[in-house]
């Protein structure tokens, strides 16, 4: 009893730690400057607000047709390469999409080789035709799309594939083609790993900050950092911060009222799904459609972007640099990474063990950061760590004659700390996960052993849940490492990793420079995406 509770009382305390900055972000309407806001919404509020709503709704629509589209082709039918296609089609995961967005701009704009071969071919000079405009809402959706969609895709593909053979063959039998099969059956019942998946999508799309800025789209994630660093304004910062948490926080609930009358059961899979044979004019339409997503979503970029990485190795580039951004970058990922697993771990443990109320809604509030964009938590963590910062110097001040300066606040532990709060909710799950397949009986077996609650977490969970911490941390240590906007607003002086320092060459439009680091950044990116396809429930 004694241990459970001093393990509750250490969430509790952990867990009010981690849930200050998100409540930092609204407190601050308690100091409300309403002339600036009276400026800021004659100004440039309105298209703060409608460009976020476009750009997040685009994001998810356009990821709902991709992921549905390719988890369909590939759950059902039978074609060339289909089991390749299977987990092809998660890489572009890899790509964070401000680096997606810096690739494509240069591959399309004026100086691209995409125009210029054009005017070869042509004949023709500027004005004399029409391109698309990469540097648009349209480019923003299309570039954050092509990254994200393999969040509907992997969960539209399990659902689609767990659905029973029987379904299809009983549709046939009542007289239903193909297509209203999938209109009426498969459809709704893959709806809700379709929705969570377009959700994904676009709270990812709400908090993207390094696309939008360099392609010119002005959102409320834009002008968080317009208001703090060129405004000096922070309270205000802070205060917009809470009305980008809102439009998330009302996505959530929307997305529940939408299916809050919606049921769909279906039987135990006792026929697997069975792929079916296609003729070859719909194979070359599935394969071309297929191919043409790949193409534009990873093996076009990777093309690009290694062949200026090569450009940069032959002009000897400063690989001291290149070595501190990579040891900066792990450093920073592996230390969250670790902290963020070893707290998920205290909070699933405590979870299981049935906590009381107060614990249960603590431990919510403190895993609702996935929801909070990496903008929001710095600017919530800043003013959090700040404030502590003057209390603990004007206390040692009156204690000790002394001021130690900056403690927590522009040191590597805000950084941590923000990480820690962004991707709780990442490791948190994988750990409720690992321990809803340990048996219960394996709790009681260590209690009548005379174990205290801490000895069964380390002898008893922890080994078990060995493999789950492990993809967990791996899929954190990578999270972090593409991590932009809350790196950029809480990295300590001189302090720069491989986002921070591809967004600051990207931003000189120094692109192929910043190519190497980008390069890296996916690269480290394809190893959760292997462990997501390798344990993806495949027919």
């Amino acid at each position: 009893m004694n241990s459970l509770f001093s393990l509750n009382t250490l969430v509790l305390f952990a867990a009010v730690i981690i849930a200050v900055p998100s409540c930092v972000v609204f407190g601050a309407w308690l100091w409300p400057d309403w002339g600036l806001w009276s400026h800021l919404s004659e100004t440039v509020l309105g298209d703060y607000i409608v460009n976020s709503l476009v750009l997040a709704f685009g994001v998810g629509i356009t990821c709902g047709f991709l992921g549905t589209w390719c988890a369909w082709c590939v759950s059902q039918y039978q074609f060339a390469f289909s089991r390749y296609f299977k987990w092809l089609l998660f890489l572009p995961l890899a790509f964070p999409p401000y680096i997606m967005g810096y690739t494509y701009t240069g591959l399309l704009d004026f100086s691209g080789p995409f125009q210029e071969l054009l005017r070869e071919a042509t004949g023709w000079g500027y004005g004399d035709y029409w391109f698309p405009d990469i540097q648009s809402m349209s480019g923003a959706i299309f570039t954050i799309s092509v990254v994200l969609f393999p969040y509907v895709y992997g969960l539209a593909y399990v659902a689609f594939s767990s659905q029973s053979q029987s379904l299809f063959d009983v549709s046939r039998s009542q007289g239903l083609n193909e297509r209203q099969y999938f209109y009426k059956v498969a459809l709704p019942l893959a709806l809700p790993a379709i929705s969570a998946g377009m959700l994904l999508a676009m709270m990812e799309a709400f908090a993207d900050f390094g696309t939008v800025e360099y392609l010119g789209v002005s959102t409320l994630a834009t002008g968080i950092f317009r208001t703090w660093f060129g405004m000096n304004e922070p309270l205000v910062a802070a205060q917009l911060s809470s009305g980008l948490v809102c439009f998330v926080l009302f996505l959530l609930w929307g997305e529940k009222w939408v299916r809050r009358k919606q049921r769909f059961y279906h039987t135990r899979n006792t026929t697997p799904n069975q792929p079916r044979r296609i003729s070859w004019q719909r194979q070359s339409i599935v394969l071309a459609s297929l191919l043409s997503i790949f193409l534009l979503a990873f093996v076009i970029p990777v093309i690009r972007l290694v062949s200026w990485s090569v450009l940069v190795v032959q002009t000897s580039p400063d690989f001291a640099a290149l070595f501190t951004l990579l040891k900066n970058s792990f450093l920073v990922a592996a230390i969250a990474a670790i902290v963020v697993m070893t707290i998920a771990l205290l909070f699933g443990y405590a979870q299981r063990a049935a906590p009381p109320k107060v614990i249960k809604n603590a431990i919510g509030l403190a895993t609702m950061g996935y929801a909070f964009p990496g903008a929001v938590i710095a600017v919530g963590a800043v003013i959090a760590l700040g404030n502590t910062d003057q209390w603990l110097n004007k206390l040692t001040l009156q204690l000790f004659d002394f001021q130690p300066g900056l403690v927590l606040s522009g040191t590597l532990f805000a950084l941590i700390f923000a990480y820690v709060i962004r991707y709780l909710t990442v490791g948190y799950q994988h750990v409720l996960s690992g321990l809803a397949r340990v048996s219960p009986s394996l709790d009681e077996a260590g209690k009548t052993l005379a174990e205290s609650g801490w000895g069964i977490l380390r002898r008893i969970h922890a080994p078990i849940l060995k493999p789950t911490l492990l993809v967990g941390i791996l899929m954190v240590f990578v999270d972090v490492l593409k991590e932009l906007p809350a790196t950029l607003i809480l990295r300590p002086f001189n302090f720069d990793t491989l986002a921070v320092k591809t967004y600051e060459l990207a931003s000189d439009e120094r692109l192929t420079d910043a190519s190497l680091p980008a390069l890296f950044i996916v690269l480290a990116g394809l190893l959760p995406v292997w462990f997501i396809q390798k344990n993806i429930n495949t027919n």
